[in-house]
């Protein structure tokens, strides 16, 4: 991902070991409310030393967008060489409508709310979200039978629906806990009905 600040396998381990160190803290103050000092106290650095590593809290949005990006890449790989892929992705769906949600839920929040003040941070976003709809589309063209490219132009929409979903309601349950059932079973319903209407589309011949 552009903006990626590590330039050895060394320094790249280090920098991942800083990103999981400062994730809660940088979740928690927000964007504006964590300070450079602060996030280097939770490193358990000095600052210059952090400063090394991240210029900027831009570069460390953009560092987080990418170590979220290689850990979903890698939940996917498992979805796609699955027997049933279309049920893994549903079940791996769902659990981020619940406790799993809370995770991530508040760091995307800040992410969202920065994007929307820091071009090069929405830029990271959009990339991400653009990713991800390309391992979705990846799924559903072994499904259908299809190229991905097909899969792309066919599915792009409802791929960045079931990431907007996704996103939606991690963020939700980070910030008021999980929604009640009848919000749920709505929002289930759209998805199952996505899947399924993708899963019926299979290629002719």
């Amino acid at each position: 991902m552009a903006g990626a600040p590590f330039p050895t396998p060394a320094a790249e381990e280090r920098g991942l070991e800083i990103l999981a160190s400062i994730r809660q803290a940088f979740a928690e103050k927000g964007f504006d409310g964590a300070s450079m000092q602060d996030l280097a106290r939770a490193a358990g650095m000095s600052v210059g030393n952090f400063y090394r590593y991240f210029p900027s809290k831009a570069a460390i949005v953009q560092a987080m967008c990418g170590y979220d990006l290689a850990e979903i890449q890698g939940e996917f790989a498992e979805i796609q060489s699955s027997d049933r892929p279309m049920a893994a992705l549903r079940e791996r769906i769902l659990m981020h409508f619940g406790e799993e949600g809370m995770k991530d839920g508040q760091l995307w929040a800040e992410i969202t709310a920065a994007a929307m003040r820091k071009p090069e941070i929405g830029a990271a976003s959009l990339e991400m979200e653009d990713a991800i709809s390309g391992f979705l589309c990846a799924i559903f063209a072994r499904v259908t039978a299809r190229s991905e490219a097909e899969a792309r132009q066919r599915y792009d929409g409802q791929c960045q629906l079931l990431v907007m979903l996704v996103k939606a309601m991690a963020m939700r349950t980070a910030q008021v806990g999980p929604a009640k059932p009848a919000l749920e079973a709505q929002v289930v319903a759209v998805v199952d009905r996505i899947l399924n209407d993708i899963s019926n589309d299979t290629a002719k011949g």
